[in-house]
């Protein structure tokens, strides 16, 4: 299995995706999510030019945020920048979507995008709002067409799933495998989160608490705005954190949920994350130095090919460090 890392998309991190290529992480997935991070292609550029092996690319695009000219424009460049070293995820938007006040997209018409990006990549004409449109850029002026850049579909369920089928290169899931992915892609990128515990350390200790709180969290978020009260209710703390959440304005409330995402508990988060913890690091890969191989090993048995680590918390240069170091890894940094 390729162990590879991914980051809530920050000022910081250039300096983290170099320090990952020294780790010997195999690719670098930068969120992209403008109500709550930079430019992901901006940031992409800037660890272009201080890495010169590890993969990049934004994961996941949400089409609904850029024309697909913008985005193959964007594409163009890092490839001219990273030749051979990037890859795209798209998808239908999670916070990329809510953070507008927005549901996610329909798949129906993710698909028309990414069958229109592939196209002008290519460098074929392709419809999109009713008019023609080819990528005219000249040499000197991005990567040239034909331009191969594997395009990875971000699904978690049948229909996401199907358009990987479809039309991708593989797939990229959050947190939990997704059987069906084998039938979809034989490249099967999961991205996973937690912390490498410290010898005697417990999971509702502070450090763990700062470093894994993020990630679980984001089910408060998730469950809340999937599946209503009912679904945030039966988590450990839940009743208390959507009672915080439900005092705020409706017109701002998903302002409120999704601050802070995968970044840090928000302060609607912050007084319940520690009972939800002990419940999230099971699907985590929160677990010691000995345990951590075995976790990834039977994700390797579920047939993940890629496994995307996310760091989080005040530390994510010592998070990218004991990951690599449990994780087996042989870069000159370890």
């Amino acid at each position: 299995m390729e162990i590879s890392c991914a980051f809530a998309t920050s000022s910081t991190t250039p300096k983290h995706v170099e320090l990952a290529e020294e780790l010997g992480y195999k690719r670098a997935w930068l969120y992209d999510s403008p109500a709550l991070y930079p430019d992901v292609w901006m940031v992409l550029s800037r660890c272009a030019e201080r890495t010169t092996r590890i993969g990049l690319g934004p994961g996941v695009l949400v089409p609904s945020l850029r024309h697909p000219m913008v985005n193959a424009a964007a594409i163009a460049e890092l490839a001219d920048q990273a030749p051979n070293r990037v890859a795209v995820a798209i998808g239908s938007g999670f916070t990329g979507r809510f953070t507008l006040g927005q549901r996610p997209m329909p798949w129906r018409r993710v698909a028309e995008y990414v069958r229109c990006l592939k196209a002008l990549l290519a460098g074929e004409p392709a419809e999109w709002d009713g008019a023609t449109i080819r990528m005219l850029h000249l040499p000197g002026f991005g990567a040239q067409r034909p331009l191969a850049v594997p395009i990875l579909i971000g699904a978690d369920g049948p229909k996401g799933l199907a358009v990987a089928a479809e039309l991708g290169d593989g797939v990229f899931s959050a947190a939990v495998p997704q059987p069906d992915a084998i039938k979809a892609a034989g490249w099967r990128a999961l991205l996973a989160f937690g912390t490498v515990l410290d010898g005697g350390e417990e999971l509702t200790s502070p450090r763990v608490v700062a470093a894994a709180g993020p990630a679980a969290a984001v089910l408060y978020h998730a469950m809340y705005e999937r599946g209503g009260a009912a679904a945030v209710d039966a988590l450990p703390g839940g009743r208390h954190w959507r009672e915080a959440i439900e005092a705020v304005p409706q017109h701002e409330r998903h302002l409120a949920i999704h601050a802070g995402h995968l970044v840090e508990a928000n302060p609607r988060d912050a007084p319940h994350v520690a009972d939800l913890i002990p419940m999230a690091s099971s699907m985590a890969l929160t677990a010691t130095r000995d345990e951590l191989p075995g976790k990834i090993a039977a994700l390797g048995a579920s047939g993940v090919t890629e496994l995307a680590y996310q760091p989080a918390g005040p530390d994510i240069e010592r998070e990218l460090r004991a990951f690599a170091s449990a994780a087996g890894l042989t870069g000159v940094g370890n």
